[in-house]
């Protein structure tokens, strides 16, 4: 999965601006092939900017509804806990001071928004430079039930995923 393997395609196919894959049937072998565009599954992969749009993702699906109290939202503590001086003790002037069980937090988490704004272009980028590592990586297997399916729709459907099925089967 690194950025300097390319997919071997023919000369002839990289001119016409496609790139050919092989259709397996259920018993593995070549049932056809199928060309697929350049622009999309012969795109320069990109790790960091793969990375970076996945981050984005991520932090866009947090919720960020965290909260703590802090000294002056926590509920009471109007009265001084003891007198100024004669104890010996440190200053006190709340029991829902920080230092205090029970008291407020400082510098705690407060709701906030964590998504980053990131451009359509790079999101577009990123999954073209996805959709060619797989391919160039071979970790994607066409056959030919899913590529039937593919080209005609969902009524091909139920028939698709049985041949999928056995396909599995004799895998194991």
């Amino acid at each position: 999965m690194g950025t300097s393997t390319r997919f071997a395609a023919d000369q002839a196919s990289k001119k016409a601006g496609t790139t050919a894959v092989d259709i397996l049937s259920p018993s593995g072998d070549k049932a056809g092939s199928v060309t697929l565009p350049a622009e999309i599954f012969d795109a320069k992969v990109s790790i960091p900017l793969m990375h970076q749009v996945v981050v984005a993702q991520l932090a866009a699906a947090r919720q960020g509804t965290h909260k703590t109290k802090t000294r002056s939202e926590v509920r009471g503590g109007g009265k001084k806990p003891y007198r100024q001086k004669g104890t010996g003790r440190a200053r006190q002037g709340s029991t829902r001071a920080p230092q205090f069980a029970g008291g407020g937090v400082v510098h705690g988490p407060v709701p906030r928004d964590y998504s980053q704004r990131t451009p359509k272009k790079m999101i577009a980028a990123a999954l073209r430079g996805a959709l060619t590592d797989v391919l160039v990586s071979d970790d994607v297997v066409f056959t030919q039930a899913a590529f039937e399916r593919f080209v005609a729709g969902p009524a091909a459907s139920a028939k698709a995923v049985a041949a999928e099925g056995e396909l599995e089967g004799s895998a194991a």
